[in-house]
């Protein structure tokens, strides 16, 4: 699978790259019993909105709050992620534990990044109540935890990703632009 996108003779030299972590929590997947789609999906949504140059960092792990903390340090702290979605985990069964472990170590919770989640989600199915997903800080990067269905990822990051260049720059993160003709990010006076 090709993740991210890395072409030097597009790249901005004033620009550093931005580096974004793409985390699968599923206990199947990560035992290899079926082909992740949820990844795969995220993966190309950013391909497709997002202009600037950037890699990714692709991970597969079991369920379990530990195992999403510890991920979620690994990814923010050692591979200096700006940006790092989750997806999987956001559920009320007993193994849906990816908020639990996200709110283990992040720093600030940006709660509107679930609720805008679940309003939408709300328009394609009356499970979305049933979403857990929350978004939060750690350091120089956002943390955001998307459903695991391919159709709910688009839906979902076609309404929060607008925020998101934006936020990257508030805490610090190397930026990232979007394709104008696929998402409008947001920025005050622009």
């Amino acid at each position: 699978m090709s993740l991210g996108r890395d072409n030097p003779t597009n790249l901005t030299e004033s620009k550093p790259l931005a580096r974004i972590g793409i985390l699968v929590v599923s206990d199947r997947a990560s035992q290899g019993l079926y082909d992740d789609k949820s990844g795969k999906a995220v993966n190309s949504f950013l391909g497709k909105v997002i202009r600037s140059n950037w890699i990714v960092i692709f991970k597969i792990i079991p369920d379990g709050a530990e195992s999403v903390a510890n991920a979620l340090i690994e990814l923010s702290d050692r591979e200096g992620c700006d940006l790092v979605l989750t997806t999987g985990g956001t559920g009320p069964a007993p193994r849906d534990l990816t908020p639990e472990g996200t709110r283990m170590v992040i720093g600030r919770e940006l709660v509107g990044f679930g609720e805008l989640m679940r309003r939408v989600s709300l328009d394609h199915v009356p499970t979305a109540i049933l979403s857990r997903q929350i978004a939060g800080t750690r350091n120089h990067s956002l943390i955001v935890n998307l459903p695991g269905r391919p159709a709910a990822i688009d839906v979902c990051l076609n309404a929060i990703f607008p925020a998101i260049p934006y936020c990257l720059e508030l805490i610090g993160a190397r930026p990232i632009e979007v394709n104008s003709d696929v998402c409008i990010a947001f920025r005050p006076g622009a």
